[in-house]
């Protein structure tokens, strides 16, 4: 059976690859997803839905998303949210970037053994816009399929297997350059952007990773629409019209770098497991 592993940092992640995961799903690919933290710094209503934590209602939401996109396995490591770079979160002797790397990798590689994927997905080396935690848990994915494989390496008895592939969720940043202008031309600060001003999107456009998949969701656009939708806490953080706009422009496709193996394909890869072998 072809698996796929997805391994991200917090609820709400996963909607960035949501359609490429229900694409698969409906191929009948085992799809599984790994969550470093419960976002515990995300947004929250002041009733919390009636949960007792942020913690909860994130991982509720996660869940519902979850099952909508046909995720067969959600894995939390229970680290902490690390929050936005500077704030005092990432100080919690409990958050994912106080974390020892090899420690976090351990717990993938272990999933990895598992789970058997063929394909792993996680962030771009720089979390595609710097948080602390999406580039963690990248470094400690990238360790992780190193150690998953070695059978000189024990990891809770269980037998060593080589995904195939590793690819890097990414997006291509003319679009972003693009938004950076507009931005300047309706007065507003591009290195202040989002509902606390605390991403720079001039500093993200300098980095420009190469998409060597682009994979098409078209048939997955309404599922990956109710996933959104069990976000709702975190509604406000996500939307904007920029975003929206965005959103419309990308809508029928989900682009990716493909770091293993690290030669680029010939042409665009249209299929994350092309060249797979069994």
């Amino acid at each position: 059976m072809k698996s796929l592993l997805v391994v991200y940092a917090h609820p709400d992640d996963e909607l960035s690859i949501g359609g490429t995961v229900a694409h698969y799903a409906r191929q009948g690919v085992a799809t599984h997803l790994i969550c470093a933290t419960r976002g515990e710094v995300g947004e929250a209503p002041p009733d919390l839905k009636g949960f007792t934590s942020i913690a909860a209602m994130r991982s509720d939401e996660l869940q519902c998303a979850a099952n909508i996109l046909g995720f067969e396995s959600v894995q939390f490591l229970d680290y902490r949210d690390s929050g936005m770079p500077g704030s005092p979160d990432n100080q919690h002797p409990q958050s994912l970037v106080a974390a020892p790397t090899d420690e976090v990798a351990r717990k993938i590689a272990a999933t990895i053994r598992r789970v058997k994927p063929q394909v792993v997905i996680t962030f771009d080396p720089i979390g595609g816009y710097r948080h602390p935690d999406h580039i963690a848990i990248h470094r400690a994915t990238v360790a992780a399929f190193d150690r998953a494989r070695d059978p000189k390496i024990e990891i809770d008895d269980l037998p060593a297997h080589a995904p195939q592939k590793l690819y890097y969720w990414t997006f291509p940043r003319g679009f972003l350059k693009t938004g950076v202008r507009l931005l300047r031309l309706l007065g507003r600060d591009p290195k202040r952007f989002g509902k606390n001003h605390d991403i720079n999107l001039e500093a993200l456009v300098e980095f420009d990773f190469p998409i060597h998949a682009r994979i098409a969701i078209g048939d997955a656009l309404d599922q990956k629409a109710r996933a959104t939708a069990c976000h709702s806490s975190q509604m406000q953080s996500m939307g904007g019209a920029l975003a929206r706009w965005f959103e419309r422009l990308f809508a029928n496709e989900e682009t990716f770098m493909r770091a293993i193996p690290a030669a680029p394909p010939h042409r665009i890869e249209r299929d994350l497991f092309e060249g797979i072998s069994s």
